[in-house]
């Protein structure tokens, strides 16, 4: 697979932009500070406020839009003392801490743990989940009793409100956040491990240009060259601030007109076959396009292409009287085989940086890792480590020795890596998967068959790490490193902010995510995460339990994995024997995610744009127009952090973004 750029990288010389440690310490501490705001306002915005969800995206629009607020403070203190303000390695560093804190107060960690340990007891009644893996819930892992009824006090109070003058149960949450903390501490270590790993394949082998970590190294560039000083940058700021105050008045007075982001085809599409096609939204979003016109053509065109197959597919099988959940689950199964063969490919395509990495781990070989985030022997032996401790956790909470490894397996070593190109190479601002690795099991076996004590813990592994992959933190550490590179800041010298922006993040949105809810209600609060999304494991799991799942033909899902294996590895082939093709396999891969349900029209719109200034205006064009495109980015994020703030303030009721 391969990238190309359209984005010129900025780079200082070391002499001018080495990272002493007093101004690393400083660095550090003040980021530490943006963290606690970033995570403060991740959870009003996503959980309280619940339609502004700025955390959540691999690009959150909280750190951009706190980053643009601190240059200008930073400019304003420069103006009085240049001693003072902060310089463009610490304000990256600052960046970064806030990048991967949003990612662990969002959906990353925070918003999915906290209703995960009580949602089993309160629901317990609408589809018998709790009652039926209560027995087998390790009480360690809840703030109840598993073996009680549904319901019970720390439960009611979360999702109804503590009666006045109760206070919140902090000890009964105190040892099921330690026992899960040292799960996630040993996860997130996975994913700095593995982050340090695919690092010089993907950066320094195939040039991926990781779009998502352009926009802050642009941003904080001094001097002449900054991007600020392009007018073209401004007229593209100009965009969304306007769009997004005109339906900001309309919130307020819905008199005002208002222009419409999103709209859902299916309501126009009432006749048979065209009803029975999935959710299909023209989502126009300003940021999205500017970020996919940094990238390729053919990779745009593979995205919304592979996306519109895909559902001319569905109307075919439609027609043909195919069932709809047999039409969904072959477009899962096809993915599942896409995936196996790309990190194949990504195995094959990086095999002798991996041997080297190996045999340096073992003290066979030396290879130079002076430069990178961890050495490789601690990288190696720590991802090994990480994976069976984090196996041995699954096994003591009553999960089969095998299938915890195979479970993290899936997590770590197929499902991330792929969700990781997407944003380095595709630049996808959101990470969602199709597959769970039960589903991968039932290749084989039926998966009730597994048993309770194996499919309680499945249920809480899938919901905690695999539903709602959005804020993966590997992405943000890929990205951070990227960002390190450009500035010419020692990767070393990230590790603290890697350690302490996720640790930070985790105390304030944990803490809050416990003490709101018992304040206001977690009914009256974001429903999705609050409700929806751990449930829906639990209810699914609990009909697998059951039995009463209808699971589609061993001959149809096996079918339909080598199928969708077979057209990965033809794509792969044919990019590699004609330069000229232009479907990417990365595409196919991404057919049937959230993610290209929603930015298949961003990536269309973008492509469009590309390949207008490309054939008319040429690559001179393209870099004199591409500062426009950044600019819808800035605005649109900086509109929903501004609307935030208005928020918490003024009460300003904010208008709908398309991406939320």
């Amino acid at each position: 697979m391969q990238a190309g750029s359209t984005l010129p990288d900025k780079t200082l010389a070391p002499s001018a932009c080495s990272l002493m440690p007093p101004r690393l310490t400083r660095a550090i501490l003040a980021g530490a500070l943006a963290v606690i705001v970033t995570a403060a306002f991740v959870t009003q915005a996503e959980m309280v406020l619940s339609t502004v969800r700025i955390g959540y995206l691999q690009l959150p629009p909280v750190a951009l839009g706190l980053l643009l607020a601190i240059l200008g403070v930073n400019r304003l203190v420069q103006g009085l003392s240049n001693r003072l303000g902060l310089a463009r390695v610490e304000l990256l560093v600052i960046y970064v801490m806030m990048l991967v804190g949003a990612m662990v107060s969002s959906h990353g960690i925070a918003e999915k743990l906290v209703p995960l340990l009580v949602i089993p007891n309160y629901f317990a009644g609408q589809n018998n989940s709790g009652a039926l893996f209560g027995p087998t819930t390790p009480h360690q892992l809840v703030p109840y009793n598993p073996t009680g009824g549904p319901r019970q006090a720390v439960a009611a109070y979360y999702y109804e409100k503590l009666p006045r003058g109760f206070s919140v149960p902090w000890h009964a949450w105190g040892t099921p956040l330690l026992t899960w903390g040292i799960l996630i501490g040993l996860m997130l270590f996975a994913f700095l491990c593995l982050a340090s790993i695919l690092r010089r394949s993907w950066t320094d082998h195939e040039k991926l240009t990781f779009p998502l970590a352009q926009l802050p190294i642009q941003l904080t560039t001094e001097g002449e060259t900054s991007v600020f000083h392009r007018p073209a940058l401004w007229f593209g700021v100009l965009v969304p601030v306007l769009i997004y105050t005109l339906n900001g008045i309309h919130q307020s007075f819905p008199a005002m007109p208002q222009v419409l982001l999103t709209i859902s085809l299916n309501d126009y599409l009432v006749t048979a076959p065209w009803n029975q096609l999935d959710y299909t939204p023209i989502l126009i979003s300003f940021a999205a396009i500017g970020f996919f016109y940094l990238l390729p053509r053919d990779l745009l065109l593979s995205i919304w292409f592979f996306f519109i197959l895909s559902r001319l597919a569905q109307i075919g099988a439609a027609s043909l009287n195919a069932a709809p959940d047999a039409i969904a689950s072959s477009l899962r199964y096809q993915t599942v085989g896409a995936y196996i063969t790309l990190v194949g490919a990504i195995v094959l395509s990086s095999k002798h940086h991996f041997k080297d990495i190996w045999l340096t781990a073992i003290g066979r070989r030396s290879l130079d890792d002076g430069n990178e985030l961890l050495p490789y022997h601690v990288a190696v032996w720590g991802l090994i480590g990480a994976v069976l401790l984090s196996a041995i956790w699954l096994w003591c909470m009553g999960m089969t020795l095998w299938l915890a490894l195979f479970e993290l397996a899936v997590c770590l070593f197929l499902i991330a890596p792929v969700m990781a190109r997407s944003t380095a190479e595709a630049g996808m601002l959101m990470t969602e998967t199709t597959f769970r690795p039960i589903d991968i099991y039932t290749l084989v076996a039926p998966a009730h068959g597994l048993g309770l004590a194996n499919l309680t813990m499945i249920s809480f592994f899938d919901s905690m790490f695999l539903q709602n992959q959005r804020g993966l933190v590997l992405t943000g550490f890929l990205d951070g490193l990227r960002i390190a590179e450009a500035a010419n800041i020692p990767r070393r010298r990230l590790l603290p902010a890697f350690i302490i922006g996720p640790l930070v993040a985790l105390v304030v949105a944990v803490t809050m995510n416990i003490f709101l809810p018992y304040r206001i209600g977690a009914l009256n609060m974001d429903h999705w995460m609050e409700q929806g999304s751990s449930r829906w494991i639990f209810g699914n799991d609990a009909l697998i339990a059951s039995g009463s799942v209808q699971a589609q033909p061993a001959w149809a899902t096996a079918g339909s994995t080598v199928g969708g294996a077979v057209v990965t590895m033809l794509l792969l082939a044919l990019r590699r024997s004609w330069y000229w093709w232009p479907l990417q396999p990365l595409g196919y891969a991404l057919l049937g995610t959230w993610s290209t349900t929603q930015f298949w029209f961003p990536c269309l719109t973008a492509w469009i744009f590309k390949s207008l200034s490309t054939r008319y205006g040429g690559s001179k064009f393209v870099a004199q127009v591409t500062p426009f495109f950044l600019g819808l980015v800035v605005g649109e994020f900086g509109m929903a952090v501004l609307y935030v703030f208005l928020n918490a303030v003024l009460h300003i009721q904010p208008p709908p973004f398309p991406w939320s």
